[in-house]
This record gives C-alpha cells, sequence and structure tokens, in this order.
C-alpha cells in the first residue's frame, strides 16, 4: 500500500434514512481511486412531498461524473430498497453488476424493464468465491433476512478487510433461505489481521430485546388460520417468500384451498423456485377456481401490505378483484410491520374492511410478524463477534446511526455517523470525514427521471396547495390589447367569499391594467406577465385567500 493512497467510503442514499441504499467504497490516490458500489435502490413517494412521482432514488451524479473509475457493482439482496433502480441508473455508470442467483434472477427483471443489456449481471457463489475488482476483493457472505439469498459482503482491500452486514437478523431457523451461521463469521473475523470496518444496519437498534425466527410464527400462524370460519385473507411483504409459504401451509393445514393474488407475489415465488430457493411451495389454485370455492375452504395470500392503492388488498377494499370480495365474517390478517409514512393508507383498507363486517388482525406485537432485521442485543453480539476496529452505521435514520455510533464507542469500537455525502477516509486507525459530496435524490416521474430539485414536483405541490389560473391576452400588431383577457381557474373555488364570480373579477382587473399599461411593458411579453401574474395573485389573496400559481399565455398578431 503506497502512502499516498487511501480508502474510502461514501454513502450516497440509505444513511440517515431507511430506503434508496446506494454506498460506494473506493481505493487509492486521493481523487483518482477505483471504486464499487454496493447497492442501487428506491423509496417510496408520498403525497405530502412527491406528489405523483413513482419512485425515488439516490442522486448519483458524482458516480456518473466518475464512471470511468468504478470497477463493479455488488447488489446484497433483492429488496426494492437495494436493486430497484438498478434498471434505471446502470446506463449513467455502466459497470459490471455481480449477485447471488435469486439476486440476479430479480436484477435481470429490473434490467430488462428498462431495455438494458442482460450480460452484465453476473451470478457469485456464496464465499469462498471471490471476485476481483481493482483493489478490492469481495466475497458474498449468506446472512438470514426476509427475503432468499441475503447476504454480507467482505471486501478486503490493501488498507484493510470490511465487512458490509447489508440487511440481516441473526436466524438459525429462517424458513426459506440459509440461516446466519456464527462459525463462519468468526473465520472472517479471525483471518489475517481480522475486520478494519464494519459497515452495519442500524434499522432495529433501539428494539431492546432478541430478534425472533422466521420459524416462530408457524404455530401461531396456523392456530389463527384454522379458528376462523369464513374466507381467511393474508398479506404480506411479496418479497418474503418464507412467510409466503408459512401462511401457505397454515392455509393447506386448515383444509383450505390456497390462492395468491398479486403479481409481486409472482414474481417473487416464480424467481425463488427458478433458481432453486424455493422447492416444497404448497400447491395453489387461480383465482377462477377459487371463486367457486366454499369460503370456509378458501385462503387468499395477497399484496399491499402497505396500503398500496393498486394492490390486492386495497382493490378488496373496495369491493371485487378477480371475482373475489370480502363478506361479513372473513377475516383479514396483516402479517406485516407498517413502514413508517404508510400508516394512512393502511388504516383506509383497515376500515373499509370493517365497514364490510370483516374481522382485521394485525402483527399484535409479534405474533404474526417478525422484523428480518437484527434488534440491538443482535447488534451487540455481531459486534463482539467481529471486533472491528471501525464502525460505520448505515441503514438508518440519523437517530438510528446516531445511537449506533454510541453504542459502539462505549465498546472501545472507534465510529463516524457518515450521512448521505459524507466522504469517510478509513485509511488509519480512526474514520475521518475528509469531503461532503452534493447530494440529493432523484425521481421517476412518468417514464423520466428528474432531480428533486429541478422544481417539477415543488411546482406540482404549490398547485396542489393553492390552484392555478391561466390567463390568456391578444396583443395586436401595434402592441394594444385586442379585446379583453380571459381566465381559467383550475383548483380554486369559483365564488368570492360575497358570492361574486371571482374569473370575472380577474378579467376586470386585469383588463383595467392592460388599458392603461405603458407601451414599454406591452411590447415586453416578460414584464406584461409578471404583471399580470401580480393582479391575479393579488385580486384571489384578498376574495378568496389563495395565491395561485399563474401562468400567462400572450398572443401577439402580426402584420402582413
Amino acid at each position: 500500500m503506497s502512502s499516498k493512497d487511501r480508502l474510502i467510503y461514501l454513502p450516497l442514499g440509505g444513511a440517515g434514512e431507511i430506503g434508496m441504499n446506494a454506498y460506494v467504497y473506493g481505493y487509492g490516490p486521493s481523487g483518482k481511486e477505483r471504486l464499487i458500489v454496493v447497492d442501487l435502490g428506491v423509496t417510496f413517494p408520498d403525497m405530502e412531498t412527491s406528489p405523483g412521482v413513482d419512485l425515488i432514488m439516490a442522486d448519483i451524479a458524482w458516480l456518473a461524473e466518475n464512471a470511468n473509475r468504478i470497477e463493479a457493482i455488488f447488489i446484497t439482496h433483492a429488496h426494492e430498497d437495494h436493486v430497484g433502480a438498478l434498471g434505471l441508473l446502470w446506463p449513467q455508470i455502466k459497470a459490471p453488476v455481480y449477485a447471488r442467483a435469486f439476486t440476479a434472477a430479480i436484477a435481470n427483471l429490473k434490467m430488462e424493464e428498462q431495455g438494458n443489456p442482460l450480460d452484465v449481471i453476473r451470478v457469485v457463489k456464496p464465499r469462498p468465491e471471490t471476485v476481483e475488482a481493482g483493489p478490492f476483493k469481495v466475497q458474498f457472505v449468506p446472512v438470514s433476512h426476509s427475503i432468499p439469498e441475503s447476504a454480507a459482503l467482505v471486501i478486503d482491500t490493501p488498507a484493510g478487510r470490511i465487512v458490509h452486514s447489508g440487511d440481516f437478523k441473526l436466524d438459525g431457523t429462517p424458513i426459506v433461505g440459509e440461516p446466519f451461521d456464527p462459525n463462519q463469521w468468526h473465520e472472517i473475523a479471525n483471518e489475517g489481521v481480522g475486520v478494519k470496518v464494519l459497515t452495519c444496519d442500524s434499522t432495529n437498534v433501539f428494539s431492546p430485546l432478541p430478534g425472533r425466527s422466521e420459524a416462530s410464527l408457524a404455530a401461531p400462524l396456523s392456530e389463527l388460520i384454522a379458528a376462523q370460519e369464513g374466507m381467511v385473507v393474508a398479506t404480506t411483504f411479496a418479497s418474503n417468500v418464507a412467510r409466503l409459504k408459512t401462511l401457505a401451509e397454515a392455509g393447506r393445514a386448515a383444509g383450505r384451498s390456497v390462492c395468491m393474488l398479486g403479481r409481486a407475489m409472482k414474481k417473487m415465488i416464480t424467481a425463488a423456485a427458478e433458481t432453486g430457493v424455493l422447492t416444497d411451495f404448497p400447491a395453489v389454485i387461480p383465482p377462477e377456481e377459487a371463486v367457486e370455492m366454499p369460503r370456509r375452504k378458501l385462503m387468499l395470500i395477497v399484496t399491499g401490505s402497505q396500503g398500496e392503492r393498486r394492490a390486492a388488498s386495497a382493490q378488496l377494499a373496495r369491493g371485487k378483484y378477480l371475482g373475489l370480495e370480502m363478506k361479513e365474517g372473513d377475516t383479514f390478517l396483516f402479517s406485516s410491520k407498517t413502514i413508517p409514512g404508510n400508516e394512512r393508507g393502511v388504516i383506509r383498507v383497515m376500515n373499509a374492511f370493517s365497514e364490510m363486517g370483516v374481522d382485521v388482525v394485525d402483527d399484535r406485537g409479534g405474533l404474526y410478524h417478525v422484523s428480518g432485521h437484527a434488534n440491538r442485543p443482535d447488534l451487540e453480539a455481531v459486534h463482539d463477534l467481529l471486533r472491528p476496529k471501525i464502525l460505520l452505521p448505515m441503514h438508518g435514520e440519523h437517530r438510528h446511526l446516531r445511537e449506533h455510533c454510541r453504542i459502539a464507542i462505549e465498546k472501545g469500537i472507534a465510529a463516524e455517523l457518515a450521512v448521505n455525502g459524507t466522504v469517510v477516509d478509513l485509511t488509519g486507525d480512526e474514520p475521518k470525514v475528509v469531503e461532503y459530496i452534493e447530494t440529493g435524490r432523484t425521481y421517476l416521474d412518468g417514464s423520466v427521471l428528474i432531480g428533486a430539485l429541478d422544481g417539477v414536483v415543488r411546482d406540482r405541490i404549490r398547485m396542489a396547495l393553492n390552484g392555478h389560473v391561466m390567463a390568456s391576452l391578444i396583443i395586436d400588431e401595434d402592441d394594444e390589447p385586442l379585446g379583453d383577457a380571459w381566465v381559467e381557474l383550475k383548483g380554486l373555488s369559483e365564488t368570492t367569499r360575497r358570492g361574486a364570480d371571482l374569473a370575472d373579477m380577474i378579467e376586470a382587473e386585469v383588463n383595467e391594467y392592460l388599458g392603461s399599461a405603458a407601451d414599454k411593458v406591452l411590447r415586453d411579453d416578460d414584464k406584461l406577465a409578471e404583471a399580470v401574474k401580480r393582479i391575479v395573485r393579488q385580486v384571489s389573496l384578498e376574495e378568496i385567500g389563495k395565491k395561485p400559481e399563474v401562468t400567462v399565455v400572450t398572443s401577439r398578431l402580426v402584420a402582413e
């Protein structure tokens, strides 16, 4: 290792928030480091801050500017917040992609959706298979999580060993996928000079009790489903293949035929079966056969655990879906945790079912759901197992990262709270913040990518809050108004508090102004538009208490 070389870490997403994970490691001379990227994920919009947006992902402008330095992209697992942006962002960096078989199958779908080449995705077997990417040697280490074939990464560099935990839990009986193997982690900790850096999941750092196994849900779920008289419908995360299997087995054990509704769920089951992760999923029936089944003999497993409006759960809550409907005496089970921010959608679905006379059963303190992330005692156990010199908390909001740092420092581990855009030098024994990269968010808006600061969504929010007025003017060849201006209102009350017509009042004020406007204003479209906007907003504010967005359309006649 040259004294001029350095090892750096740069989170672009997932550090200071939960979602849109994107992390960068670099090694080499300052400013010329060779780079690897770990995960390219998405988060989901909400109507308050990003109305109309389809997906949100990290701003990778810095990566795109340095694309010639990127050796590879590594995907730890197939959750949307880790792989969901791959197809959308890959064209900007065009590096080879490495993943385990199941994750690669989902990654291929993401790439195919965007018309990207599929031959850039390379399937990697777990440790000891090693991928060499410039100065990095990377191994995929199986960990248990709420999706099959999740992996941590062991990243060996000339400056020392990094363990990037990915999302994980300490589960010895995960139903589907590999268990957490402490013996393998002992080996990783004791090879060479040990672990220099642990970059670690922080999601459940505030959960004080040890995490529970996926296998612990089988008995309570079976008891619940067997006790119901009407139709049973259950929802969970579509990617949680183990939970889908547990639910299906519980349904079959209760003497019910099982039907699955939702494309995302079917996609995950298909990928798991095709890659050999899932070999014994219970038989299911199609919707057209389910319609004919007696209700007490039927169980549906459906998408929409987060209240998504287009998912099967929400569609059932609004009425029929593929000929199936909920009725009084049926049971709807949420075998899932509501992600913060999704509460309104979930409660809306719950209340709709309640109005139908359906019994709604939720998580109830973990009886019917377990987290896929390590709780605080489990995180501390991993600290003790790996004995890293440096801890970098990731995958968490600021408060999660701060608490994780505090735990590490109390154990004598150097730690750094590095949020998105923070460049940390890991070359020495202590982490050092050396630079801040401008970073932010990129929106998928329809079929195009836009920057969060481009103004598109900001204008959409302003129109939603304040309404919109379009004012149309005609100016003749002598730069004089031709006829009267007219306005169109959108999202505004048409009548004022005094009962007058708002459009008529605005038009009257604008026409009065046009009759006395200076020649230099009438000749200049920009000045004219600004003047009309001020009048429209002033009248609207005085009459209805709103200051709308205004578009001025000026048509000019040209002398022949």
